[in-house]
């Protein structure tokens, strides 16, 4: 399944984001796509903070720098309007610690994006993986989308699930097998450079976070629906 102009140009899209950054690796295309076409784009980050890279090399990149990385990412996707939802130390890389409730009730009625009261029409799910923060919000971004009586809670038509570049590393039943794709053969170039905004978090070629494998994956994508680029997503509810 693919989507088209006229569908993305009438879509209120909410992107749950674990952290600043996998907004981008998974659907800055998609947003940027949805915005040149008139569409609606939100993001909900759920935690920033002082974060040392597993290399032991690199300095500790403090949350203010993430924050502000984000920021200019949000400026230049033109997204609509974003929210943080926890910014303190002790809860960075630490969100599965976190009440499950408590992190549903924040997405689905207490930020001012919430489900509840945005009301988005798509919404993008960072697909469960080996990381605790992405299970945590999967788990309580899912769950808070469950179905209901419209006129009582607000439903989303349309739920799906986005990549990320350390999903290969999975057990085989949670792998990751696109069934929805979003062409951004001419949104590759704003996909690349609204990762490269998250300095801090790019790695060197080799690293399956680099512009150059998130480049090789839109491209692999692309291939998959016969476009020069395309992000791929997980379906998990749709109704036209």
């Amino acid at each position: 399944m693919t989507a088209g102009d006229e569908f993305l140009s009438k879509q209120r899209l909410l992107v749950i984001s674990p952290h600043a950054d996998d907004e981008s690796f998974g659907c800055a295309g998609t947003m940027a796509r949805i915005k040149d076409l008139g569409g609606e784009v939100y993001v909900i980050v759920c935690s920033v903070g002082d974060l040392k890279h597993y290399d032991g090399k690199t300095e500790m990149v403090s949350g203010n720098k993430r924050e502000q990385e984000f920021l200019d990412v949000m400026k230049y996707l033109r997204v609509d309007d974003y929210d943080i939802l926890y910014r303190d130390a002790d809860t960075h890389l630490r969100l599965d610690a976190i009440p499950r409730r408590d992190l549903i009730h924040k997405l689905e009625q207490e930020s001012k994006l919430a489900y509840d009261k945005l009301k988005p029409t798509m919404l993008a799910l960072p697909v469960s993986s080996y990381n605790q923060d992405h299970e945590a919000v999967f788990r309580a971004a899912f769950t808070a989308a469950r179905p209901g009586v419209p006129s009582i809670k607000p439903f989303q038509p349309l739920v799906i699930g986005y990549n990320n570049t350390s999903l290969f590393w999975s057990l085989e039943r949670e792998k990751f097998h696109p069934n929805f794709y979003v062409d951004i053969t001419n949104y590759l170039d704003q996909k690349l450079h609204a990762l490269s905004l998250h300095q801090s978090q790019m790695r060197d070629p080799v690293h399956h976070s680099s512009l150059e494998n998130v480049e090789y994956t839109a491209r692999l994508r692309g291939s998959e629906i016969s476009v020069a680029a395309a992000e791929g997503y997980m379906v998990f509810r749709c109704v036209l």
